[in-house]
């Protein structure tokens, strides 16, 4: 069965109003051909079609490989620079992730990636965690990173940011950023060590600020709902960083569109893909 190829329809886009030349997206579980539990969800039926890109989610291979090559070909460009996430807070240089690569070495433990070079794919794999992308609005430098609440109690949105900023010479707070979908708030159970991991250190306005991000669990006593968007847009805040978008779209309850480890545990993984293009036209 011949599936049809990866289009625009099937990823989402940052809607931000920065330069042409910053080009991004979120893809989803759809586009691709991989088979259940890896593929579609569509009526409450799997099906072929899913763009797994996932090599240690337990799918076929090749069919990752396939999935990723549909992706590269949406980008125009011929690689990306993977990583191996660990959920820490360590940024690297996308080039340099690439030259690893080439010359056959594994991928690089990180969970963010920075580049002022135009044609570096900065990538990084969610399924759940959120994915921050971070860009100045001059397109002179771009960011991912992988931010699941270990990473963000860490501070890998706030690493990443100064590293953008750093490379496009300007102030962290003229950045933009997107987030993308992750696991909503009425669907994150955690426990008190996820909630003391953000609240520690913070006194005042802002302590009340990062409690406002979680609610009693209205069953399970001791237990909190946690707002994963909420959280990074306060850590943003800290930073000067305003200009923020995304965030309103959970990966575990709209399953026809996302992958999600919470919901289903053997379950494929998406990517959050940010880079910079010499011809600044439409993708």
């Amino acid at each position: 069965m011949t599936l049809p190829d990866l289009t625009m329809n099937d990823v989402l886009r940052p809607e931000w109003r920065v330069s042409p030349r910053v080009h991004a997206f979120v893809t989803t579980r759809n586009g691709g051909v991989s088979l259940p539990p890896f593929g579609t969800w569509r009526d409450g039926v799997d099906g072929p079609g899913g763009l797994n890109l996932g090599k240690k989610s337990g799918d076929d291979l090749a069919l990752v490989e396939e999935n990723r090559a549909r992706v590269l070909r949406l980008t125009g460009l011929d690689e990306a620079a993977w990583l191996s996430q660990v959920h820490g807070a360590t940024v690297v240089s996308a080039d340099d992730a690439l030259a690893a690569a080439k010359r056959g070495e594994l991928p690089v433990q990180a969970d963010a990636s920075v580049t002022d070079r135009a044609g570096t794919l900065c990538v990084v794999m969610i399924a759940d965690c959120m994915p921050v992308l971070l860009c100045d609005p001059q397109g002179r430098a771009v960011g991912a990173a992988h931010a699941g609440w270990r990473g963000l109690a860490a501070a890998v949105v706030e690493n990443t940011a100064q590293r953008v900023a750093s490379l496009a010479g300007t102030d962290m707070s003229a950045l933009h950023a997107y987030l993308g979908p992750c696991i909503g708030r009425d669907a994150f159970e955690v426990g008190p060590d996820v909630r003391d991991a953000f609240m520690k250190g913070v006194g005042g306005a802002q302590r009340d600020e990062v409690a406002s991000a979680f609610d009693d669990h209205p069953v399970n006593a001791g237990k909190y709902l946690a707002d994963l968007p909420s959280l990074a847009r306060l850590r943003l805040a800290q930073l000067g960083v305003t200009q923020v978008t995304g965030g309103d779209h959970c990966t575990v309850t709209q399953r026809e569109r996302f992958y999600s480890y919470r919901r289903d545990r053997e379950t494929g993984r998406m990517a959050a893909m940010i880079w910079l293009a010499d011809d600044i036209g439409a993708l």
